[in-house]
């Protein structure tokens, strides 16, 4: 809970910061607290914000996920695909990905449990692969949706309107209802408990009678079902991808989320508050770079930053609570 009162004070002075720095005296306008930068800002956040909760299902296991923006990027060319070249029905297609996503976090689960690789060696793997697999479907040419995902595309660009131009965004609502049914998950039933119990000691927990392996198998199958929910979303809001670039580092997103929102990288500890006060604040800090000081280019430099701060102090929170059992000195 400490942890998540931080991530709160520092969300908190960030945006009250931006708010500050980025108010033109001059005009008397605040870009930072427009309709416009708000409405944007709380569209990436319930993207990022389903990202950083995929990642954590995996985190919380004691594994990683590095091909998160690959998968994104599977979903994000196969969408336009079956929609305006095969002309399947919307409402057919976004399952069908979803159900292709998914195959693809079984068939890493497999590797891992099965074949006891690596997890990092695996979805290393699968980040190259998608992509490339995708480059080659798509002749790297551009997969547009044009008129034929008109009907879903509200998921991507509606808003329930608040009043004064403002209206949360869609994918923000998506991004509440999954960070709701996970919470609920974590929490409130025995699947739940027996992740943590996974990632905090596997061989304990096997020992306990919990099914490890088929833990394991859902928590890959719920981080690719997820990223391929967040990239439908994704090229429902652009209208287009490249396999080139589509989806390129959201990975990295997604596990700064998850990290900065408390999810230990060792397994076995985290809380989806925090995991959604984390990607709203990776959110946030790109959107305070651009507006303060003109320019992304440190976007990536921060985003490596918070991810060796959140591993930094997941190592020293570690090394504290171990001195501090009976018997250590």
């Amino acid at each position: 809970m400490k942890k998540i009162l931080g991530i709160a004070v520092l969300l908190l002075v960030v945006v009250i910061a931006t708010a500050v720095l980025s108010h033109d005296a001059v005009s008397g306008t605040n870009p930072f607290l427009s309709a416009y930068n708000l409405q944007n800002l709380c569209k990436r956040i319930g993207e990022f914000g389903i990202l950083s909760i995929a990642a954590a299902f995996v985190i919380v296991t004691g594994g990683i996920d590095l091909s998160i923006g690959s998968v994104v990027c599977v979903a994000g060319c196969i969408l336009p695909w079956l929609l305006r070249d095969l002309g399947v029905p919307a409402l057919l297609a976004v399952p069908t990905v979803l159900l292709l996503t998914a195959a693809i976090g079984l068939w890493h689960g497999l590797l891992v449990v099965r074949l006891r690789l690596q997890p990092f060696v695996v979805t290393l793997c699968g980040l190259l692969l998608y992509r490339g697999l995708m480059r080659a479907f798509t002749g790297d040419q551009t997969m547009g949706l044009g008129t034929t995902g008109e009907g879903v595309r509200w998921l991507a660009t509606g808003t329930l309107p608040l009043g004064d131009g403002f209206g949360l965004p869609v994918p923000l609502l998506v991004f509440v209802v999954v960070a709701a049914l996970t919470s609920f998950l974590w929490r409130r039933t025995v699947i739940g408990r027996h992740l943590f119990a996974l990632g905090s000691n596997r061989e304990a927990a096997r020992f306990a009678g919990v099914a490890t392996d088929r833990l394991e198998l859902l928590a890959y199958v719920a981080c690719s079902l997820l990223a391929g929910l967040a990239g439908c979303l994704f090229v429902l809001d652009v209208n287009s991808a490249q396999a080139s670039n589509f989806g390129n580092f959201y990975e990295l997103y997604a596990i700064a989320g998850a990290v900065l929102g408390g999810v230990a990288l060792r397994g076995g500890e985290g809380l989806v508050l925090g995991v959604v006060l984390g990607a709203c604040l990776m959110q946030v800090l790109p959107n305070t770079i651009n507006l303060v000081a003109g320019s992304n280019q440190l976007e990536f430099a921060v985003v490596g930053a918070v991810i060796l701060a959140g591993a930094a102090v997941d190592e020293i929170v570690r090394r504290w609570l171990a001195r501090r059992r009976p018997g250590k000195a």
